[in-house]
């Protein structure tokens, strides 16, 4: 089966049958990952361009480590050290490169839907890698793949995204992402972090800690993003911790068999504590290895492979 689609952009428009090949594919790209020499040569002659707007670590990282698997080039290119400091659009900035011949490119942006109009200007495939307060699809694919792992389904599952909601592409991407898989979402933390839409999306909302945590399957803990936040939202960061970080207490109201997931980068000691963070039930270090694989499947899939055409 291919993936008939130009770009990934959201979760919210792509369908139940896309994510299990992703997902599918991205469990047999691991594989290679485990290997002594990481190398086939699936996207051998192709070029890939990341481009981002945020800075980034894992996930610029992440995307640039799958494609030097697969034998493709890359380029990076960090906004600060280009034309754009010299006044460039971004329209201008993509025709450019697109000049240039790559095959993929990969944005992430501080605009929410800039992925989206970089793909209405060009016939190459994009990757959204992040977009303001959008989606994170590649975030969200590679959280469902982790659960997948542990929990050998998605189907049925309660999942609490706790924290940060409001400014979070990440839950987004997750709550569209769950919810065509047959999950449950709550999404749990104080009123003022939780987006005022909420009402309106399939998911369940709970203000109190304790509740919104019980008997679920997983806990997907939000970093508090200070930098997108115009005022005070709640009042510090201890009082934050006090009602709604995770700790080992808080985490025996969930299922006997919890897994904690958190996207990074973590505020180790506010939305998380350090034991949490490190115990036997954390994937966060999982997270990140997965992320490789499911960009390693999304090139491939996006650049004409099969989910069933593995390369060797």
């Amino acid at each position: 089966m291919a993936l008939k689609r130009k770009d990934i952009l959201g979760l919210e428009e792509i369908t139940r049958e896309e994510i299990e090949l992703i997902l599918q594919t991205a469990l047999s790209m691991k594989e290679i990952l485990s290997r002594p020499i990481k190398k086939v040569p699936a996207l051998r002659g192709r070029s890939i361009v990341t481009l981002f707007y945020e800075p980034s670590t894992r996930t610029r990282t992440s995307f640039e480590i799958a494609a030097k698997i697969m034998s493709a080039d890359t380029s990076s290119i960090a906004p600060s050290t280009s034309s754009v400091v010299k006044g460039e659009s971004l329209k201008d900035t993509i025709l450019t490169l697109r000049a240039m011949r790559p095959d993929v490119f990969v944005i992430r942006h501080q605009a929410s839907g800039a992925p989206h109009f970089v793909a209405s200007l060009i016939p190459e495939s994009v990757i959204n890698a992040g977009d303001g307060m959008h989606e994170h699809p590649t975030q969200g694919l590679l959280d469902m793949m982790t659960i997948l792992e542990k929990k050998g389904k998605l189907e049925g599952l309660t999942v609490a995204i706790v924290g940060d909601i409001l400014h979070s592409r990440v839950a987004r991407s997750n709550m569209w992402g769950l919810t065509k898989m047959g999950a449950k979402v709550r999404f749990v933390g104080p009123k003022t972090l939780i987006p005022p839409e909420a009402d309106r999306l399939p998911v369940e909302v709970y203000t109190n800690i304790e509740e919104g945590l019980k008997d679920v399957d997983v806990i997907n803990v939000l970093r508090i993003q200070l930098e997108r936040m115009k005022k005070g939202l709640f009042p510090s960061l201890r009082e934050y911790t006090h009602f709604f970080g995770i700790t080992k207490k808080r985490l025996k109201l969930a299922k006997d068999d919890v897994i904690v997931l958190h996207p990074g980068p973590m505020n180790r000691g506010v939305e998380i504590m350090p034991d949490v963070a490190d115990c036997e039930i954390s994937m966060v270090t999982t997270q990140v290895t997965n992320g490789v694989a499911v960009r390693m499947a999304l090139l491939y899939l996006l650049l004409g492979g099969t989910g069933d055409a593995l390369a060797s």
